[in-house]
């Protein structure tokens, strides 16, 4: 990784950040929106699931792709506060994945496989936060 001098970080881990998080928030609004009658015809479990989804657990997904975007466009103007809207991020995420895993039979219906791309999503999530606290703590963001 390129080194942190004067204030002066690699922009590169933000822009990949911001790609990322942009994809959650068409996710967002792919899911959100989608038609669940046609997504019962290939994978009804998904669509039960997003169906009986309580409104505070799409509210934490949409903090979550919020907090998280807005993060990395605060790591890009170099502001400090893409430290608290990342861990915001995190804990949004960590709500919206808890409901699914620990409200609903998602694991026991589609297997322990079903978790990895959530898991790669709260990896990702605190990364950008770790990323951010050492940005602050080098000095390269105010």
């Amino acid at each position: 990784m390129e080194k942190v001098s004067q204030g002066r970080a690699p922009i590169w881990p933000a822009i990949l950040f911001l790609l990322w998080n942009l994809l959650g928030c068409a996710a967002f609004v792919m899911q959100s929106t989608m038609d669940l009658d046609a997504l019962a015809a290939t994978d009804p479990v998904q669509a039960q699931i997003w169906a009986t989804m309580p409104a505070w657990a799409w509210a934490a997904y949409l903090v979550a792709v919020a907090a998280g975007t807005l993060g990395a466009i605060a790591l890009l103007m170099r502001s400090r506060l893409a430290v608290l809207l990342s861990l915001l991020c995190v804990a949004a995420v960590l709500v919206q994945f808890g409901y699914a895993f620990l409200g609903t039979d998602l694991l026991a219906l589609k297997g322990p496989s079903s978790a990895i791309f959530p898991a790669i999503i709260v990896l990702l999530a605190i990364a950008q936060w770790i990323y951010a606290r050492w940005l602050r703590r080098r000095g390269a963001l105010r």
